[in-house]
């Protein structure tokens, strides 16, 4: 059989030598891990035979040896955890400028180009820490840190100390950060107040406390510690309160200053300036404490508190300067990173006459109706079409509360909010004169009611708008989304968004009639689509900046964003004819102007807690709301009472002695020129260029710039290759920048 098949034989041969290899592989790896074994048993035994000379028992191993080896344990496991919590907090100094870092200041200018505050940086750090007065320093540092000279940048007992005084005292009445790490959190750090704040201020102080002498980082702290009115260090904050250089102050001004560092917004002189004085008081007390004075040396700073600059002034426009810092400081960050100044001059839309009415329309009607009518607060914005902000009231009053319920607030718009619903139904093939019907109508287990309490069944869609029918609202929304509700919702919610809503609006049945909450600027700006055609602009109040040394850097109408077509002409045509008869027919008649035509929509929340009223003419679109901060009902205030009659004094004053715009979709206005009341009005309305004497000064500027570009390209070929480029021609811009701001359109 072998001779008939040897292939048989060949390939039993090649399998059986397979085998012998594989079997050969096994055994030394079993041998090998017999090996490995066995070596490892004789290494760990001749390892515990050599430890067994170090062998300590007894107390000796109790006492020393346990401890010891705990420590080294618990030692190593913490600087791995304190490595992992230090990085985050040295990331913090990657800025190489970070001692020369300096932070943003702006002066502000109004339309016109006449300065009307600041924001920002006030600072100075040119004094040397020898030129403090002795009892200056001696106030800062018993109060804030006693023991600063002592520790290594974390005060461990200071710290233990105010944890035992906190605790007895049932709350926050003594601080446990160091002076270092009080300079950490000013240098690198929020205000937040999280835990992964309080770990990297820590870190830093000691990374501070390294880098830095103490004589130093006390320095920096007086220089760059806020002060409270813009003021950035001790010698800013005198000059600002009291008129004088830190080198001059007296012991009661001293303890003034030294109790601005804890809270300098609460004890600020010039907001509170009997809590100032309390303070200083405390700060008195520390000194005599701690023990670096005695009390017949502080009794004459106690009979003789310091008296400060009075620096309140009520003509400020201090809400719209915060508006418009916000917005600068995130104007700064889209800035070429070839601009490192931090020092910028800032001309706004900012009406001051406008503003000034504004203001005086929102106190007087809360001074005469506001008891009546259960109000304590309210807001307005007044921009222009081309959506410039040219007045914002925050509130009734800003030294009492600072917070600006015009940007900041969210509000529900109660039924302003139905033009967006109406105008997505009109881009869904709707008409001002399409039929609808006023019935019962439900989302699900939600039924919404009229104020009327009852139905009147078909009617116009202007009619519907006009009288404010809820139902025919929640009716449309299901029109829009071919019905579906929630359809027609996402389809509303996302015009709304495109005219220029930024806040979430949640999506609710009761969407249609104003449940979701708004921004007054917002709501007020986005109903400037209308006049636009259906052109939606950004609200700004930012128009020009320029640098320290004058260089204009930036301009919204070349740099800013243009409008955008977010729903057609008809539409807007459509929608102005509607809103007219809000006015003129409707629910906001007390809003009528007298030879100007005028659109808008009144609306009331639930309970009465919102009243507003938004509207435009052709120049200016306006905003108004009253309300109550903590959400307490109104005395049936609706939006077509005092919000309507607050703004028709804010716009008869605003359309005084300016050429008047038609609106798109309306008949012309009565009049071309706004109605002179300057002589009723408490402020009296500045003389408006025409449109005309705008655009000439407009082609004069132009042709300046051509001229001074001309001029450059043509010294150009005989600059250098070190030689820097040639200059404008001298005064052109100064004199075209003088101009202009008198004559942007009104």
């Amino acid at each position: 059989m072998n001779q008939d098949n040897p292939d048989r034989h060949r390939h039993v041969s090649l399998w059986e030598r397979f085998r012998r290899f594989l079997l050969d592989l096994d055994s030394r790896l079993d041998f090998g891990i017999f090996k490995g074994f066995r070596w490892t048993r004789d290494a760990f035994e001749r390892f515990v035979v050599f430890m067994d000379r170090f062998y300590v028992g007894g107390w000796r191993r109790w006492l020393l040896v346990e401890p010891t080896s705990e420590a080294l344990t618990l030692g190593l496991v913490g600087l791995v955890l304190m490595l992992a919590l230090a990085i985050p907090a040295f990331q913090e100094t990657s800025d190489e400028d970070w001692l020369k870092k300096s932070e943003l200041a702006v002066v502000f200018l109004d339309r016109y180009g006449n300065e009307v505050g600041s924001r920002g940086i006030k600072h100075n750090d040119s004094i040397p820490l020898e030129d403090f007065p002795d009892h200056l320093i001696k106030a800062v540092l018993a109060t804030e840190d006693r023991r600063f000279y002592e520790h290594f940048g974390i005060d461990i007992a200071g710290t233990m100390r105010a944890l035992v005084t906190n605790a007895r005292a049932g709350g926050v009445v003594q601080g446990g950060s160091s002076l270092s790490q009080q300079l950490a959190k000013n240098l690198f750090l929020s205000n937040e107040r999280t835990i992964e704040r309080k770990v990297k201020e820590a870190f830093l102080a000691l990374w501070l406390e390294t880098r830095l002498t103490k004589n130093e980082i006390l320095k920096l702290y007086l220089d760059r510690a806020y002060m409270g009115g813009g003021t950035y260090g001790v010698d800013a904050a005198a000059q600002y309160y009291f008129g004088k250089s830190a080198r001059d102050v007296t012991l009661p001004e001293a303890a003034m200053l030294a109790g601005l560092f804890k809270a300098p917004t609460k004890f600020a002189p010039h907001i509170n300036l009997p809590a100032a004085r309390a303070r200083a008081n405390v700060v008195l007390d520390n000194l005599v404490e701690a023990g670096f004075m005695t009390e017949g040396q502080v009794f004459g700073a106690r009979r003789n508190p310091a008296k400060t600059i009075d620096r309140r002034d009520e003509s400020a426009p201090n809400y719209y300067l915060d508006y418009a810092f916000d917005e600068m400081r995130k104007l700064v960050d889209t800035l070429p990173k070839s601009i490192v100044e931090r020092a910028f001059v800032v001309r706004t839309a900012l009406d001051v006459g406008l503003q000034q009415t504004a203001d005086n329309a929102i106190q007087n009607a809360i001074k005469q109706y506001g008891r009546d009518y259960r109000a304590r607060q309210a807001a307005t914005v007044v921009a222009d079409n081309e959506g410039a902000v040219r007045a914002i009231v925050g509130g009734v009053d800003y030294g009492e509360s600072q917070f600006n319920r015009a940007t900041d607030a969210l509000r529900q718009p109660g039924s302003s909010f139905k033009p967006y619903v109406y105008a997505a139904a009109l881009i869904e093939g709707m008409t001002p004169k399409s039929i609808v019907v006023d019935g019962p109508v439900c989302v699900g287990n939600w039924c919404p009611k009229n104020y009327s309490g009852g139905y009147s069944g078909s009617m116009q869609l202007t009619d519907a708008l006009k009288r404010s029918i809820n139902t025919i609202a929640v009716k449309l929304a299901n029109f829009v989304g071919k019905g579906s509700p929630r359809a027609g919702r996402n389809k509303i919610v996302a015009l709304a968004r495109s005219m220029g809503l930024r806040t979430p609006l949640t999506d609710t049945p009761s969407l249609p009639i104003g449940a979701a909450e708004v921004t007054v600027l917002d709501h007020t700006v986005a109903y400037a689509t209308f006049p636009n055609a259906g052109r939606a602009v950004r609200a700004h109040a930012i128009l020009e900046v320029r640098t320290g040394m004058g260089e204009t850097i930036w301009r919204f109408d070349r740099d800013g964003p243009q409008p955008r077509q977010v729903m057609p002409e008809r539409v807007a045509a459509d929608m102005a004819f509607m809103m007219n008869k809000v006015v003129e027919e409707g629910t906001a008649r007390r809003a009528m102007l007298n030879g100007i035509k005028a659109a808008g929509k009144t609306g009331t929340t639930n309970a009465y807690r919102d009243a507003w009223f938004v509207g435009y003419t052709g120049n200016f679109v306006c905003g108004v709301w009253f309300g109550n901060d903590d959400y307490t009902p109104l005395n049936r205030m609706t939006g077509g009472s005092m919000p309507a009659m607050v703004w028709h004094t804010i716009m008869e004053y605003a359309h005084q002695g300016i050429e008047l715009k038609n609106i798109p979709g309306l008949p012309p206005n009565p009049a071309q020129i706004g109605p002179r009341i300057a002589e009723t009005s408490d402020v009296p309305r500045p003389a408006m260029l025409s449109s005309k004497g705008a655009q000439s000064l407009v082609r004069i500027e132009r042709l300046m710039d051509e001229a001074a570009r001309a001029a450059a390209v043509a010294t150009t070929p005989k600059l250098g290759p070190q030689t820097s480029a040639p200059p404008a021609i001298p005064g052109a811009t100064a004199a075209a920048d003088k101009v202009l701001p008198a004559v942007r359109r009104d």
